[in-house]
């Protein structure tokens, strides 16, 4: 597996401690780092997602929420919200991946730490908004 998947998956793991855990962006990298060790590059990839991620959060549930339809962020496996908060992050903050990429990235964690029936819902919602944000480029 390839440094940026495994950055990934290490950020949603922090993103859903963070979410589920309710502990501060500190103690979640702390004890992240302390039970996985990665080399230098997977990790800082994988914080420069997390603190993203956490920084940018009402933002992107916001920009989530606009494109799901009968689903409010409280109610989706936990999971699933934070594998789109990553996609979404790295869909707008313009980490340098394609996002055709980001998607398909996010598809693959989908189905390996959630079900095949997520990744579907994942990819939705994510072609959705890179599809909006495609336009609003245009439009610009």
């Amino acid at each position: 597996m390839g440094i940026r998947r495994t950055a990934r998956e290490c950020a949603l793991q922090m993103l859903y401690e963070f979410d589920v855990g309710k502990r501060t962006r500190q103690e979640t990298l702390a004890s992240f780092w302390e039970m996985n060790e990665h080399p230098p590059k997977v990790r800082e990839f994988a914080e420069s997602l997390f603190e993203g991620c956490v920084g940018r959060v009402k933002e992107l549930d916001k920009t989530i929420q606009q494109h799901t339809k009968n689903w409010r962020l409280n109610r989706m496996a936990a999971v699933d919200r934070n594998i789109l908060r990553l996609a979404v992050f790295e869909l707008i903050a313009g980490t340098g991946t394609p996002g055709t990429v980001v998607i398909n990235e996010a598809l693959e964690i989908a189905k390996k730490f959630s079900t095949h029936e997520s990744a579907m819902f994942v990819n939705g919602i994510l072609d959705s908004i890179k599809n909006d944000l495609k336009q609003k480029k245009a439009d610009e």
